[in-house]
């Protein structure tokens, strides 16, 4: 059990429900009145964030959300196979679990397939991947200075926007939660 007055950044919890994750919280004692706890708390499975009060007696069930890091094998359509690297266990996973940010994961590679009470929810990408430019227009020597950027295809077929001196061939370092190019690898 975990009270309302004992609550911490990244603390899980069930209420109604819902597996709700607290991002923010203030404890406020008025000049008048009962004190109260504000929070700002974030769905775990939806990603909705709402804002609540409670009294710093109210007792909620504690969730315990898990976070397990599997190898991506392959896909077949809508489904996408992970495999757990202790066990050699399978995990077929759906389409619609994975988020935007999955369009730069390339086959064996180690992301984190988080769960609760053993139904997947998400699938987090490595924050930051190294993938080869498939396609691109040529640069040009001495376009360094400038802060244009032009479309470059990855291997995974993710699109980014590179600099100008960006070639085909190269490996580049990306940002997978905002998709930006940070550097040549």
């Amino acid at each position: 059990m975990v009270v309302a007055g004992d609550f911490k950044n990244g603390i899980t919890f069930e209420m109604e429900g819902n597996v709700l994750q607290v991002v923010e919280f203030q404890h406020v004692k008025p000049g008048k009145g009962a004190a109260f706890v504000r929070t700002k708390l974030k769905n775990v499975i939806t990603g909705a964030v709402i804002e609540k009060t409670f009294s710093p007696t109210d007792k909620f069930e504690n969730a315990y959300v898990e976070r397990k890091d599997m190898e991506y094998l392959y896909n077949d359509g809508e489904l996408y196979y992970f495999m757990d690297m202790e066990t050699y266990e399978q995990l077929p996973i759906n389409a619609d679990k994975l988020g935007d940010d999955f369009k730069f994961v390339k086959e064996n590679m180690t992301c984190r397939v988080v769960s609760y009470k053993g139904n997947v929810f998400a699938v987090e990408p490595p924050t930051f991947v190294e993938l080869v430019v498939t396609q691109t227009d040529p640069g040009f020597a001495g376009n360094t200075a400038t802060n244009t950027l032009k479309p470059a295809t990855l291997e995974t077929g993710a699109v980014v926007k590179v600099p100008l001196f960006i070639n085909e061939g190269e490996v580049l370092k990306i940002d997978t939660r905002t998709g930006e190019y940070l550097s040549r690898a």
